[in-house]
């Protein structure tokens, strides 16, 4: 598996925080957005809402130490598996200065006719997009 082509650097914002004083969990999975529309807006351009072809099916993410106010984070992703109608995103978030892991995850999207409501194939063309920029076979 190729190394994450895709990162971007965010810092932690005050609205981020929880009573403990770090990141709540909640907001990594903003992060994640953050990241996966900024690497879709890279590949794709950023269509309308309504015209995006899928949809959210599965989170998990993985929390490896705290993220404080003050610190930038790199949060990289890259796609790792593209199947017949779904891909899967995976994420790792490290403090910009250091490289500590804060934390990793993965989202899984599913390519889906918002007219039908059924899933569908990933598109040929954003299929080949996908693999040429991740390196993939």
């Amino acid at each position: 598996m190729p190394s994450f082509r895709f990162t971007t650097d965010l810092e932690i914002r005050f609205r981020d925080l929880d009573a403990l004083g770090h990141v709540n969990n909640a907001v990594y999975l903003t992060y994640f957005e953050i990241v996966r529309t900024r690497y879709w807006k890279r590949l794709f351009g950023l269509p309308p809402a309504d015209d995006w072809g899928f949809v959210m099916v599965r989170t998990e993410c993985n929390y490896r130490s705290p993220a404080l106010l003050g610190e930038t984070i790199t949060i990289a992703t890259r796609v790792s598996a593209l199947k017949n109608s779904s891909f899967t995103f995976e994420y790792r978030l490290t403090e910009h200065r250091t490289g500590r892991l804060i934390a990793d995850g993965l989202s899984v999207q599913a390519c889906y006719d918002m007219k039908s409501g059924r899933t569908v194939r990933i598109p040929e063309a954003m299929r080949q997009e996908i693999k040429e920029f991740e390196g993939l076979d």
